[in-house]
């Protein structure tokens, strides 16, 4: 049951964090007419520089560094940004107060209507969010079917942002990462899809078996008549198939399943109860790898169920295009293709861009330490990778794991324009430059997308 809008006229709301999340979450609660509060714990943050964010008219106080106790007995909700850990001593005062703690994607859902596709998962969810967007976007087009189609959340579009324009014709196609799914309460997607987990985020969440926690929260509020995709190649999320909430549907691109989508030799398939459908041809896509055939029959399964037809679905995902910063081509100079893979953040996802060549490479990898473990992606090189030119925080630790793995072709770079060039003096026609860190961006650049549009600058030079 979602509230109403008035629900939250004049309720005492803090808003817990002031980045992109925390500033479209006081736009919108102002909108609704909530007595806001800007909180954050870094006392060196100026507090003219956020107002310069925030609407001219805005009213909302800011409160900086220490977090008062007469402040906290007088709130009526609290909505935390994903950036913020739930552990922090701030945060088990406001908890042990027993006032409600949500998130971004909470109040926006609350705050929304219409139809809800959610994604989470370790990896491909940029590429599987993209382009079930896309698909719902054609099938307003072919069909009228919705007012509006919405494509927000970690993908770069803020959930709080589009909350106001959403309306119950309209359908949102939501990213969610496991940091946003630690502060949902009802949040119930009409479909939902965990792509796969594995190791990442464990300086927040501390262990895997609370990252799974989080990231299976994505169904918790689903029910029967409601559809939740999953990767039946993941043993944990098999196992959770048997308790989900939703109706489970698997998808694999190793196996035929009897019941589900599959790829089949060149073929992606559906089948139901009653039927089996060719949704696509893996020739009729352009998109690289079979990780990415796996984030398609993912986009296909969540369109199928929620209710678009094959056609519409099949004429959008040959369509589609690979998204900024995952496997990206850039350019070809002097032979050697570039290929920028910032969105590669963690082992796993670096490993799926290694898979995705098709030349000798000369991988750049490293920067802010998550505290993974690099043995499996080093493993994974198989032969292809020529030169390792490590940057960042976890250089040394990266060179050290390659060595003990018996790969010895490691360099150290001071910062990725200086591991462009090295690459680039070291590669032979026919060669590949990829950026897949393997790493988080943070320490060096804001965000993966800063550090990918700098990596193909630094390219794009080389040609001028």
């Amino acid at each position: 049951m979602r509230l109403q809008r008035k629900d939250l006229e004049n309720k005492r709301v803090l808003v817990f964090g002031s980045g992109i999340s925390g500033i479209g979450a006081v736009k919108l609660l102002e909108a609704l007419k909530a007595d806001v509060v800007l909180y954050d714990g870094n006392e060196k943050l100026l507090e003219q520089e956020i107002r310069k964010k925030l609407d001219t008219a805005s009213a909302c106080r800011i409160v900086l560094g220490e977090l008062p106790q007469e402040l906290i007995d007088s709130l009526d909700l609290v909505v935390m940004s994903p950036g913020v850990p739930l552990d922090i001593p701030p945060v088990e005062r406001l908890k042990a107060a027993g006032i409600p703690i949500w998130g971004e994607v909470e109040l926006a859902y609350q705050m929304g209507g219409g139809k809800v596709l959610a994604i989470t998962g370790t990896n491909g969810k940029t590429t599987t969010t993209a382009l079930l967007g896309e698909i719902m976007k054609a099938d307003r087009e072919s069909r009228d079917s919705y007012d509006s189609v919405f494509v927000v959340g970690n993908i770069g579009n803020a959930y709080t942002g589009a909350a106001l324009s959403i309306t119950k014709n309209s359908c949102t196609v939501a990213e969610i990462s496991s940091f946003q799914l630690e502060t949902t309460e009802h949040f119930s997607p009409d479909v939902s899809g965990i792509l796969n987990i594995t190791e990442d985020h464990l300086n927040r969440h501390h262990t895997m078996e609370e990252y799974i926690r989080v990231k299976e929260l994505i169904a918790a509020h689903q029910t029967k008549d409601s559809y939740c995709v999953l990767n039946y190649e993941d043993l944990e999320l098999r196992e959770y198939a048997k308790h989900c909430p939703a109706t489970p549907v698997f998808f694999s691109s190793v196996r035929k399943l009897e019941k589900g989508i599959f790829l089949d030799g060149d073929r992606i398939l559906l089948r139901t109860d009653e039927k089996e459908i060719e949704m696509v041809r893996t020739g009729e896509l352009k998109l690289l790898g079979q990780h990415n055939y796996e984030n398609v029959m993912a986009a296909c399964a969540m369109a199928y169920y929620a209710g678009v037809p094959v056609e519409v679905i099949h004429k959008a995902v040959t369509a589609f295009k690979a998204v900024a910063h995952r496997i990206e081509f850039v350019d070809e100079i002097d032979g050697v293709a570039y290929y920028n893979d910032s969105k590669g953040t963690n082992p796993d996802a670096a490993i799926k861009g290694i898979q995705a060549m098709n030349r000798p490479t000369l991988l750049i990898g490293g920067g802010y330490d998550k505290e993974s473990s690099y043995e499996e992606w080093i493993r994974s090189f198989d032969g292809k990778v020529k030169y390792l030119v490590l940057i960042g925080q976890t250089r040394e630790k990266i060179q050290e794991t390659a060595h003990a793995c018996g790969f010895e072709n490691t360099i150290l770079a001071d910062n990725l324009e200086e591991a462009v060039k090295i690459c680039a003096s070291k590669a032979v026609e026919g060669d590949a430059v990829l950026l897949s860190p393997a790493c988080a961006s943070w320490g060096q650049f804001d965000n993966y997308e800063q550090r990918g549009d700098k990596f193909k600058e630094y390219v794009l030079r080389m040609k001028a």
